[in-house]
């Protein structure tokens, strides 16, 4: 009937909310709010050891008022260490491969595989990173992926009260090696 098929789609829709935009922690939606958007600092894929997912840790200038060093540099070098363990070739993911053959790559629609787990963990971490640190010094990195698994995204904010000249220019840190 017509009301079945509405109350499923609204279901669906539900549950398509929640799962794809899941609500945003509170000091985030602050952040977006109550600041304006000063500048971004991007940080470049890393291509010295060939062409695996890895970030540089060079730590760019614009962010030395912003955020200690090291906290920059743990985040990065955890968000490599996820990268590196994503791409890790192993028994799970040649079975995944065996299964995705031997059924037309149907087994992706019941299943999740190792790397999109790890990309899961990834989004979580950087979640719980903007939470706990950049968000409370003004500052939001953007998910990787979002951006083509080309740069980390780092957004600068600045209190909209502040005197200060907002220019929306961008800076990029570090270069790429080809």
């Amino acid at each position: 009937s017509v009301q079945d098929t509405v109350l499923t789609l609204a279901i669906c829709l539900c549950v398509c909310v929640c799962v794809i935009s899941p609500p945003q922690f509170h000091n985030l939606q602050e952040l977006r709010h109550s600041a304006s958007l000063a500048n971004k600092v991007f940080i470049q894929r890393d291509y010295s050891e060939g062409t695996t997912c890895k970030f540089q840790t060079k730590f760019p200038s614009e962010l030395e008022s912003r955020i200690e060093r090291t906290l920059f540099e743990d985040t990065v070098k955890t968000l490599n260490n996820y990268y590196a363990e994503a791409e890790k070739i192993g028994g799970q993911s040649y079975l995944e491969g065996c299964l995705a053959c031997a059924t037309a790559y149907l087994i992706f629609l019941c299943m999740e595989t190792r790397y999109e787990k790890v990309l899961k963990k990834i989004a979580k971490y950087i979640q719980e990173q903007n939470e706990k640190i950049y968000a409370p010094r003004g500052l939001l990195i953007t998910d990787p992926i979002e951006r083509g698994m080309r740069v980390i995204e780092i957004s600068i904010y600045e209190d909209r009260g502040s005197s200060g000249s907002s220019s929306g220019s961008s800076s990029v840190s570090g270069s790429t090696a080809r």
